[in-house]
């Protein structure tokens, strides 16, 4: 076999092995939704609290905690929030608002 046959097979292996496995992820996301009552119960524009496994702020790289209050994401280190808007978690820096930080923390020390 030529070095394009095997460069093209090698390609398209990788393409279909790629795609298998995000249809694959999709079908065991779409299983986990569907099977879960805290889910439906809350209704259908609910954030779900297990993609806080695999979400991280897009500036920090740190893990986010989710505040159901103001159905926000929140870095504590940065003092960000990310708004969730009909469940779906909006990550774009520009549109996070910054968190009021405690009188301690915002005056720096005079020496």
């Amino acid at each position: 076999m030529s070095q394009y046959g095997l460069r093209r097979l090698a390609t398209e292996y990788c393409s279909l092995n790629t795609f298998v496995n995000i249809r694959t992820f999709l079908r065991l996301q779409e299983r986990n939704l569907s099977g879960s009552s805290e889910v439906k119960d809350a209704g259908k524009n609910a954030f779900d609290v297990s993609l806080l496994e695999f979400l991280v702020c897009p500036l920090s790289k740190k893990p986010l905690r989710y505040e159901e209050t103001t159905n926000e994401l929140i870095n504590e280190e940065l003092g960000i929030a990310y708004p969730v808007v009909d469940g779906i978690p909006n990550m774009i820096p520009q549109d996070a608002r910054l968190i009021k930080q405690t009188e301690g923390a915002e005056k720096p020390t005079q020496t």
